[in-house]
């Protein structure tokens, strides 16, 4: 929908474009004042045709950021969220990034900002110490300060083998998925072996390392006995419209991260109309979706209007 002075003022979609346009142009009776004024302003509509649902669902995503239009529910902040991605090298590492591709690495996330996500990293490599360059692995190079501070095994000398190293890495990804207990055991039993071998400092190691999981593990907290995967999404609300978003990532019945997502909203902005704005901003560019979203509200119709 475009103004007298053709600039973009909202963005819709439907499965039934008369139904839709019917309904602003019928009556106002019991429309709210936000609607109102937007069909006030309304100069021309454009109509763009898609084959299906979805690929409408991301088009309207695409066109809400590109254009920001005034009577859109918006993210504040509408660029690409950071995600953590564990790469697919032979060495992989552990790193921040924006940029979703379809190269066989796994992803974890999104995090609010890139603050979150490199204070996760940080967090990750103190348990399970993973290389951070990008330079080919031959085993046959010269080692970096990262080794002598302990956040690097040194793959680049060969001072740990693949075997192990890939051990680091997948307990990093069962971290990140929310399953942290699953770490324990095989570290313990790592740090028996090593001990019984009479490797004490790398048993101390190890026994830092289970001590620190520990740590981190207590902190999460227990919320459901069904070890259930969602993320839990409320809402509140300002007199003057705008809203803010929590999110709480359920994984294996405990909440292993709540975020807050601030949103660009106007007075007359119903509940459910903020919340379906969060949900199809936020999840159309998610690497992963969880498999249940638990919503504070219901979620508008397809053709209700705005």
């Amino acid at each position: 929908m475009r103004d007298g002075a053709g600039a973009v003022i909202y963005v819709g979609k439907a499965a039934s474009l008369r139904n839709r346009v019917r309904s602003y142009f019928q009556s106002n009776r019991g429309m709210d004042p936000k609607t109102r004024e937007l069909v006030n302003h309304i100069a021309d509509f454009e109509v763009i045709r898609t084959d299906t649902p979805t690929e409408a669902l991301i088009l309207e995503n695409e066109l809400i950021k590109k254009y920001q239009p005034k009577y859109n529910v918006m993210l504040r902040d509408s660029k690409t969220y950071p995600y953590i991605k564990i790469t697919n090298e032979e060495w992989p590492r552990v790193i921040s990034t924006r940029l979703i591709v379809n190269d066989g690495g796994r992803y974890f996330g999104p995090y609010t900002s890139a603050g979150a996500a490199y204070t996760t990293l940080n967090l990750l490599n103190r348990l399970f110490p993973y290389r951070k360059c990008e330079k080919k692995i031959t085993g046959h190079d010269e080692v970096c300060l990262y080794y002598h501070m302990r956040q690097c095994t040194a793959p680049c000398i060969s001072a740990v083998d693949r075997p192990t190293y890939m051990r680091a890495i997948e307990s990093a990804a069962l971290f990140l998925s929310g399953r942290g207990e699953e770490i324990l055991e095989p570290l313990e039993e790592e740090m028996r072996q090593a001990a019984d071998a009479w490797s004490f400092e790398r048993a101390a190691e190890l026994r830092d390392r289970i001590g620190a999981v520990r740590h981190v593990l207590e902190r999460q907290k227990v919320v459901s006995q069904s070890r259930a995967n969602a993320d839990i999404i409320a809402l509140a609300q300002s007199a003057g419209g705008d809203a803010g978003i929590q999110v709480g990532v359920l994984r294996n019945g405990k909440i292993i991260s709540s975020e807050y997502f601030p949103m660009r909203a106007m007075g007359d902005d119903r509940p459910a109309e903020i919340m379906e704005g969060f949900v199809t901003q936020f999840y159309a560019d998610a690497a992963v979706l969880p498999p249940v979203l638990l919503l504070q509200h219901q979620l508008p119709e397809a053709d209700a209007p705005v």
